[in-house]
């Protein structure tokens, strides 16, 4: 269960992103039924392959730039995420899941995006006992 939330979480934060933002989009139709149909399955692909960019790669890389975090006051972290965003976008790509994020700028608006969608979900959800 714990996995479908993760899951669903990050596939949430996605959504809200692609649907916000003009550079960062999936490929397929734009409205409607069709775009449920053919979307689903590439969003919760892209939402796996970032929670394991997140999951993996991510501390890694925060562990190696904490000097520069702590030196900038944690705004680092912010170019981290978009980073990983775009590390991302570049798998899906290989994947060919049609997933796309154009520049730096759409990334880090992306990730803040998807970072406040996912705490509002986190908090949504009843307290795991």
């Amino acid at each position: 269960m714990r996995f479908v939330t993760w899951l669903l979480t990050y596939a949430a934060g996605l959504a809200v992103a692609a649907w916000l933002l003009d550079g960062i989009w999936f490929n397929g139709p734009g409205a409607g039924q069709a775009e449920l149909k053919e979307k689903i399955l590439p969003l919760l692909f892209v939402a796996l392959i970032l929670g394991l960019v997140s999951t993996f790669i991510e501390p890694v890389i925060k562990l190696l730039s904490l000097p520069f975090i702590i030196l900038t006051l944690g705004f680092l972290l912010l170019v981290i995420n978009a980073l990983m965003l775009l590390l991302t976008a570049g798998l899906a790509d290989a994947f060919d899941l049609g997933f796309h994020v154009n520049g730096f700028w759409n990334a880090l608006v992306g990730s803040l995006i998807i970072t406040v969608v996912g705490w509002g979900v986190r908090t949504a959800l009843p307290a795991r006992d």
